[in-house]
């Protein structure tokens, strides 16, 4: 515990000299959560264990659970709520997650689903205005409505049960510790409550975070909260039946039935009934490699399967990371399982999904053969599979406010967690209790029932909406653990993870590297690509591609496991580090 709160003042320095991210951009207000600069790739090695997080004190705080014995999910739980504190713009317990966990020695993959849930009273016209029309998208985000049924903590639980040795309790200390004693506002926060007009309007957030005239709380100044102290305390002792009953629930839906704007319909029942879910993985081959994920209601898995298989075919190592033809290929790639992911995506305790046919080699093999390296498809279209259900093409722009950790512990054990609000700092709600609420709902696909399009992922009571979180683990031809990553981004996260491994095992690249190369992204009829890559812009356009060169604030934090030990990469866009032992 002292070595974490002795890292509160270093990281103080650190962040404020000499870092890519002293002098940020202010991001745009209309952003969910900025791009707010990058530093030089961030590495670190290991023999024993290792910890990849957004931010130093989390990182810390995982490193610290794993010295003192703990298993790589009790690490997670440490890491996440410190990340509460630190990073509230994009995730906590007010928010949900997706957990891949390997077991070493019992070679066993599960994975777990701690999605928010629709309150019981959610009806299909939720986010749509009194003449039917649809809200426009901070219009739906800010206030009680788009709130979900938080996960994390009821999740956090479940894989604790299974796969914790450490107390319960004891996983909270960090986290408590730094939020009775403080620490300190990063740049990468300050800069995103600058940016925030809406945060700025509602209280308590705006008491909490800014000044008396309104002004973000500056970078380097020492942030206490008390109330979540409290909040941690409560759940450290009693589980996660302290969050979903009595006072702590009770704060819950008083912030949300009282919201200024949009006040929504949860209720005490809806908290209780809430249930985390373990759900088989979905796997897929990629060269020598296996590739596993989340399933729905994660689009993720499924859509880093098939965007490898579309690639599968085409020598990228030959091409290389500089050839216009490499990025072609994955801009098409992400198309075809974009296509497919806004047409059979959604709950699948909800909506029959068909998993399966969706990774079926045979079906795989035909999606690929759709692709060229020398002409763009014209038109990016959902495949045809059995499904027991005939929905269109649905669109739901997530926002990218999200984080990913990646753990590998001295058993050999492996944690990929991605965790969320949505939007940045998610419905803008505080509870008493000082954490913030997520605005998870509006990743339903509600434009569409304006438009009386029959949809898979519309809103309905006890559903969970559809994610794009990819937390990913991946194996050797010999069976053993190799890959351990994810990455924020909403729907560009299958993109972010995609480039990622492309990186690692077609190009050489060590997992800092990687983390740190460019990115392209295929969704509609549109390419994105980050910049850096411009010469590679008019070629694409020679190629029939609509590109747009933009900045994201991903944060890929990826392990891979060498012969000589670990070796890890954090994302030079955010503020994460490597500790390795």
């Amino acid at each position: 515990m002292k070595t974490l709160l002795r890292t509160v003042s270093a990281f103080v320095i650190l962040t404020m000299a000499g870092s890519a991210f002293a002098q940020i951009p202010k991001p745009e207000a209309s952003d969910p959560e900025a791009f707010t600069g990058r530093s030089e790739p961030k590495s670190g090695t290991g023999k024993e264990w290792m910890v990849a997080a957004a931010n130093p004190l989390a990182v810390q705080a995982g490193a610290d659970i794993l010295a003192a014995g703990g298993s790589a999910l009790d690490a997670a739980i440490a890491v996440n709520l410190v990340l509460n504190l630190v990073e509230p713009q994009s995730s906590g317990i007010g928010g949900g997650a997706f957990i891949v966990h390997w077991d070493a020695k019992a070679s066993s993959l599960r994975t777990y689903d701690g999605r928010e849930e629709a309150p019981k009273a959610a009806a299909e016209n939720r986010f749509l205005t009194k003449d039917g029309k649809p809200m426009g998208r901070m219009q739906a985000i800010v206030g009680g409505k788009s709130v979900g049924v938080p996960g994390l903590v009821r999740v956090m639980e479940l894989a604790h049960k299974n796969h914790g040795k450490l107390p319960w309790a004891r996983l909270f200390q960090p986290a408590i510790a730094l939020a009775e004693n403080g620490f300190a506002i990063s740049p990468r926060l300050n800069a995103l409550l600058a940016g925030d007009r809406n945060l700025a309007m509602i209280e308590p957030a705006r008491s909490f975070y800014y000044d008396a005239g309104g002004q973000a709380k500056a970078a380097g100044v020492i942030l206490k909260n008390p109330a979540f102290a409290a909040t941690l305390r409560e759940i450290a002792a009693k589980g996660a039946d302290a969050f979903y009953t009595g006072a702590i629930a009770a704060d819950i839906v008083q912030t949300v039935e009282s919201a200024p704007q949009n006040p929504g319909d949860m209720t005490l029942d809806d908290l209780k009934a809430y249930k985390a879910v373990e759900r088989p993985p979905v796997c897929g081959g990629y060269r020598t490699y296996k590739v596993c994920g989340m399933g729905p209601p994660s689009s993720g898995g499924i859509g880093v399967i098939q965007s490898l298989a579309i690639l599968e075919p085409h020598n990228l190592r030959a091409l290389g990371p500089k050839s216009p033809v490499s990025y072609h290929l994955m801009a098409e790639a992400g198309r075809l399982s974009f296509a497919d992911r806004a047409v059979y995506m959604a709950d699948p305790d909800s909506v029959p999904v068909p998993t399966e046919a969706l990774i079926a080699p045979d079906y795989l093999k035909a999606r690929a053969a759709l692709v060229k390296e020398d002409q763009r498809l014209p038109v990016a279209e959902a495949g045809k599979v059995p499904a027991k259900h005939a929905f269109v093409t649905a669109d739901s722009p997530e926002l990218p406010s999200t984080t990913h950790f990646s753990i590998v512990d001295r058993d050999g054990n492996a944690v990929a967690m991605t965790s969320t609000i949505e939007s940045g700092f998610g419905s803008r709600l505080m509870t008493k209790g000082g954490f913030i609420l997520n605005n998870q709902l509006t990743d339903f696909s509600y434009e569409d029932v304006a438009e009386k399009r029959t949809v898979a992922n519309r809103v309905a009571g006890e559903k969970r909406p559809r994610s794009s979180m990819t937390p990913t683990i991946v194996f050797n031809k010999d069976g053993k653990l190799e890959m351990v990553l994810g990455s924020p981004g909403g729907p560009a996260i299958v993109g972010f993870v995609v480039k990622t491994l492309v990186a690692m095992i077609d190009w050489d690249m060590s997992p800092a590297n990687a983390a740190a190369s460019p990115f392209v992204l295929g969704m509609g009829n549109n390419v994105i690509l980050e910049e850096g890559l411009e010469p590679v812009k008019t070629d694409l356009e020679k190629l029939g591609h609509t590109v747009r060169v933009n900045n994201s604030a991903s944060g890929i934090h990826a392990i891979r496991v060498t012969k000589d030990g670990l070796v890890g990469g954090a994302d030079p866009r955010r503020e994460g580090v490597v500790i390795g032992k």
